[in-house]
């Protein structure tokens, strides 16, 4: 056994959950875990009194705990991968999804950089695309065990060549011979989320001033950052996947837009930026048409570049619904014709739905506390057609708008 491994197992020793981890890496924990590949949760107590006539029970309990989260991390990771990596239930909770790491590394690499120190690395997802980027990672946590998580993974991988694993407090790290800086403070606690950005772990401010030193570098932080907490160096990335947000990444140093916000969404790559903050938009009676902008360009402030792209204007001061009198493509909202516009009245509205006979009706709300199955109940829907309802308020008055997607 060589030093490293040999330094793992006597820690492992005084550490249950390490002493489980190092186990599922045996060759017995690995043809377990390669058994319960496509294991059925609902049977789990029935395979797991199966195994444990074979195996020790711990061992057992181990492998169906991985099979679990790797169960959950293929939605963010992908089967291929998934099935070959390993997690912690925080890490399968905060790592970031394979399309965003890809993307992020995507921007570093097209900038030149060839290293950067990945600081609260957790199970390495980011050093994972980084390396596959073709950049060399120095990955760092202060776990123990999700260290060993990490390191791992990039053998699992092939990619052990181009990431190192450091057990370490991130703020005794020297990260001035690396070309770039990434940092991914933990956002939960024992209570749940963290929103506080003071209160990350690290905090904001000291992952902003290790930002600050490098040549380059980004910070992973909430999508509901509130926006007077970024401060003018930084360029601010909203990204969504398949219409849903993810995350927000502050960018720093040559090769950015300092005091811009942007809104990427994947998989196209599509990228709305500009200047923060535009003027407000126009607000005006509701037009034929109606745009329900991404996510991403709402969280970043962008539905007013939206409303001039379309020469449309927003129904209500508070409420991210743009309209507009003329059809408008574009990648960054989805498009709805309007054909009806009621006062907020149930009754009304399930006499319209059963005239048109709508058996189908897709329920949209912004500014209204209507919850979208309570009303698709009452509704009691029979027919051939579809339609959508959006909940909203119009020059401040509850108001629902009938329409369906534009193609």
């Amino acid at each position: 056994m060589d030093r490293v491994n040999a330094t793992t197992s006597a820690a492992s020793a005084d550490d249950p959950a390490r002493a489980d981890f190092a186990a599922l890496r045996t060759p017995e924990g690995e043809q377990l875990l390669a058994a319960l590949r496509d294991h059925d949760p609902a049977q789990e107590l029935a395979t797991a009194t199966r195994l444990r006539r074979a195996h020790p029970a711990r061992l057992v309990s181990a492998a169906l705990g991985q099979a679990r989260l790797r169960q959950r991390a293929a939605a963010k990771f992908g089967a291929e991968d998934a099935y070959r990596m390993y997690f912690t239930p925080n890490g399968v909770e905060q790592a970031t999804r394979t399309s965003v790491a890809a993307h992020r590394a995507a921007r570093f690499a097209a900038l030149g950089v060839r290293s950067v120190a990945d600081l609260c690395c957790g199970i390495g997802g980011d050093a994972i695309a980084l390396a596959r980027a073709g950049v060399r990672v120095l990955a760092v946590d202060r776990d123990p065990l999700t260290a060993e998580v990490a390191r791992a993974n990039a053998d699992a991988l092939g990619l052990a060549g181009l990431i190192e694993v450091r057990c370490a407090d991130v703020a005794e790290i020297d990260a001035s011979p690396y070309d770039a800086v990434f940092v991914d403070p933990a956002r939960r606690g024992g209570r749940g989320r963290i929103f506080d950005p003071e209160a990350y772990s690290p905090p904001l401010s000291w992952a902003t001033a290790a930002a600050l030193k490098a040549p380059r570098a980004a910070l992973k932080i909430a999508p509901g950052i509130p926006h007077e907490a970024i401060g003018p160096e930084a360029e601010a990335e909203w990204i969504s996947d398949g219409g849903d947000v993810k995350e927000a990444v502050l960018w720093y140093g040559e090769g950015f837009a300092a005091g811009s916000f942007r809104a990427t969404l994947l998989p196209s790559g599509a990228a709305l930026t500009a200047p923060a903050p535009l003027p407000a938009p126009p607000v005006g009676p509701v037009g034929r048409y109606l745009y329900e902008p991404d996510g991403a360009v709402i969280r970043a402030h962008l539905v007013a570049d939206v409303v001039a792209r379309c020469g449309g204007r927003l129904v209500d001061e508070t409420i991210a619904y743009v309209t507009a009198d003329e059809p408008y493509a574009s990648p960054y909202v989805s498009g709805y014709e309007i054909t009806d516009r009621l006062p907020f009245n149930m009754k009304r509205l399930k006499a319209l739905l059963r005239e048109r006979e709508v058996g189908v009706l897709t329920v949209k709300k912004r500014g209204s506390a209507v919850e979208p199955e309570e009303l698709r109940r009452r509704m009691k829907l029979s027919g051939p057609n579809a339609a959508t309802v959006f909940l909203t308020r119009v020059a401040g008055a509850p108001t629902m708008l009938i329409g369906h997607p534009l193609a």
